[in-house]
């Protein structure tokens, strides 16, 4: 059989069409513009903002990934190309996720039909469900928040490569047991799973992807007994690996049992809380309505015990149960076992012990690929069971993707209009501060801060909902605000938001308001000194900033309030975290000399010279 499966002009041919009629479906998406990460990641990423084709310019693009220093350099390069030509206009990003998407449709339906024929189905039957898996993977509504949310980019790429990589690891292993040279396509295999790396940290399950499709449709097959056992031997090596690695270095440096920092839950209550997430990415998998599918996942609630809330432990022996169920059947229906493996293994980094969000839609990207394969095939024995003939399947399965092709249109349609996009993520997420500070935000852009806008008086009303819905710390900053813009601000507004500041974690989003007090400050809104002073006391005494930021805050004190002295313990501690020779501290110091502050001169340089000793005793073994 010829490993190359995917070489017939006839399938390459019906699996592009079919990519660019789902594709279509994401369409009335692409006036959206950007969304929340897309603004430090694009909009304000300067380094990405390229103008012409310069190798030093496309090489400071790529590695502009702050929070990963430099990581997924491959997304950030295509940002910057997007950015060379098209500017900031979000449609010239989103029309390149599009491209992405089908073409990953299209590998994804190579991979399926080489997977499904190394299954030992009829060559016919292979190529035609692999065309129709594709497509289901492809248009299901899902889809739209990793296609249609620019920065979601670093996903869809690294699912792209991975699939890429399964693929030609299939053909591999397919010359592997015809006893065929094979090299080819391990090298093959090997470049797109660090082309995926480049693009997102993911790419590092690959192994695990790997180890699945062994487990279940390979079965460490070869036409030489020593390669066969080279491949079990090797793989038994790489699982003892991975399980030290992860024992040894990655649980505890992750892990917690006091609440992460700027989270509200520890490590035992994420662990516990996934259970329920994966239960609901099943059923929004299996069931995408609308409702089921609100885009914001900050008012997921958290679980604190095995029965807090109840549906922790039953979410948990569900999991557990179907991964037990598939390794029953990994011999007897090794393709649902499979996808069940698949599905399981694209979440084992996200639902794991690592600090991040609770869920997110696109961590189901490439996990979809798994449920699909593992419904398709559960589908597949019911038709042989009931001795049912696949041509009577076309009706069900065309009605499948009318309805999720609908969903999709449909789902596109909202992401098409930010107001409509905000008020959407309020009307099924009401107990979301995200979705809030979406439609306040919108509402805030309109209004342009002006005092007599009709935009500025809903913004103001938003935010009051909201607050009553989440009590959250940033809408009440924006209440102060545009209450100080509207001339209507009160003491009681101040008093709420300290108050309600106080109860919370200084989390990222919570840090955030005091830059929008001072940017709102500097911007000339008459915001009240001594209350925003309260502010800047109360959340620097719960969180730790980078120097600049310390920076930021002193030259806020010093320049633009009644009460300079107060900026004195802000520059230092700027000068404590900066490295020596830091030319921003040196500018400082100059300017504190220039302005007749010579005791703080002599204070700072005091500063520094101890926090320098302090870094050097602690560098010596």
């Amino acid at each position: 059989m010829d490993s190359v499966i995917g070489s017939s002009a006839r399938f390459r041919m019906g699996a592009a069409l079919l990519a660019v009629l789902a594709v279509c479906l994401f369409v009335p998406g692409l006036h959206g513009g950007f969304l929340f990460d897309d603004v430090p990641n694009i909009v304000k990423n300067t380094s990405i903002h390229i103008t012409q084709w310069n190798m030093d310019d496309l090489l400071y693009a790529a590695y502009s990934f702050q929070p990963g220093k430099g990581s997924r350099s491959l997304a950030m390069l295509s940002f910057a190309l997007d950015h060379w030509r098209g500017g900031l206009d979000a449609r010239a990003f989103k029309i390149t996720n599009l491209l992405i998407h089908a073409l990953t449709m299209c590998v994804l339906a190579l991979f399926f039909r080489q997977l499904l024929a190394m299954a030992r189905w009829p060559i016919h039957k292979a190529t035609m469900c692999a065309l129709v898996l594709a497509l289901l993977w492809a248009i299901h509504p899902l889809q739209v928040s990793s296609v249609l949310y620019v920065v979601q980019r670093m996903q869809t790429l690294v699912t792209l490569f991975v699939v890429l990589a399964l693929w030609a690891y299939l053909c591999m292993r397919q010359a592997q047991m015809e006893g065929r040279r094979s090299r080819q396509y391990g090298a093959l295999a090997i470049l797109f799973g660090v082309l995926g790396f480049a693009s997102k940290e993911d790419a590092a399950l690959l192994p695990a992807y790997m180890l699945a499709l062994e487990l279940t449709v390979l079965r460490f097959r070869a036409a030489r007994p020593e390669l066969a056992k080279v491949l079990r031997n090797g793989y038994l090596v790489v699982v003892l690996a991975g399980l030290v690695i992860y024992l040894v270095l990655v649980v505890p440096h992750y892990w917690h049992w006091d609440a992460y920092r700027s989270r509200d839950f520890s490590s035992y209550e994420r662990l516990l809380t996934q259970g329920r997430v994966l239960v609901m990415y099943l059923g929004q998998i299996m069931l995408p309505l609308p409702r089921l599918l609100p885009f914001y996942y900050d008012h997921l609630a958290i679980s604190r015990g095995w029965l807090q809330p109840l549906t922790t432990l039953p979410a948990w022996l569900m999991v557990v149960g179907m991964l037990a169920w598939a390794w029953r059947w990994r011999s007897r229906r090794p393709l649902f076992s499979l996808g069940v493996l698949l599905f399981f293994a694209g979440h084992f980094m996200t639902s794991n012990v690592i600090n991040l969000e609770l869920a997110f839609e696109h961590r189901n990207h490439f996990p979809l690929v798994g449920a699909i394969l593992a419904v398709a095939d559960l589908c597949m024995m019911a038709w042989q069971r009931w001795s049912i003939r696949i041509s009577l399947a076309a009706v069900p399965i065309a009605l499948i993707v009318v309805a999720l092709g609908t969903g999709t249109a449909w789902r596109a349609h909202i992401w098409g209009d930010p107001l409509r996009f905000a008020e959407y993520g309020v009307a099924v997420s009401p107990h979301s501060e995200r979705a809030w500070l979406r439609l306040n935000g919108v509402y805030t852009e309109r209004s342009e801060l002006k005092a007599d806008s009709p935009w500025l008086d809903k913004a103001i009303e938003v935010s009051e909902r909201g607050v009553e819905m989440t009590g959250s710390v940033p809408l009440l900053s924006n209440l102060v605000v545009y209450k100080t813009i509207k001339g209507t601000v009160g003491d009681e507004d101040w008093d709420r938001l300290l108050s309600r500041l106080r109860q919370v974690p200084a989390s990222a989003q919570n840090r955030n308001i005091l830059w929008v007090l001072l940017n709102n400050a500097r911007r000339g809104v008459p915001l009240d000194e001594k209350r925003v002073l309260q502010v800047i006391e109360e959340i620097s005494s719960r969180a730790t900033f980078a120097p600049s930021r310390y920076l930021e805050i002193g030259a806020y004190i010093h320049n633009d309030t009644h009460s300079p002295g107060k900026a004195l313990p802000y520059l230092r501690r700027a000068v404590e975290l900066s490295p020596p020779g830091d030319p921003a501290i040196t500018k400082l110091l100059a300017e504190l000399a220039a302005a007749d502050r010579k005791d703080w001169v002599k204070r700072l340089m005091d500063a520094q010279e101890r926090a320098g000793h302090h870094n050097q005793e602690r560098s010596i073994p």
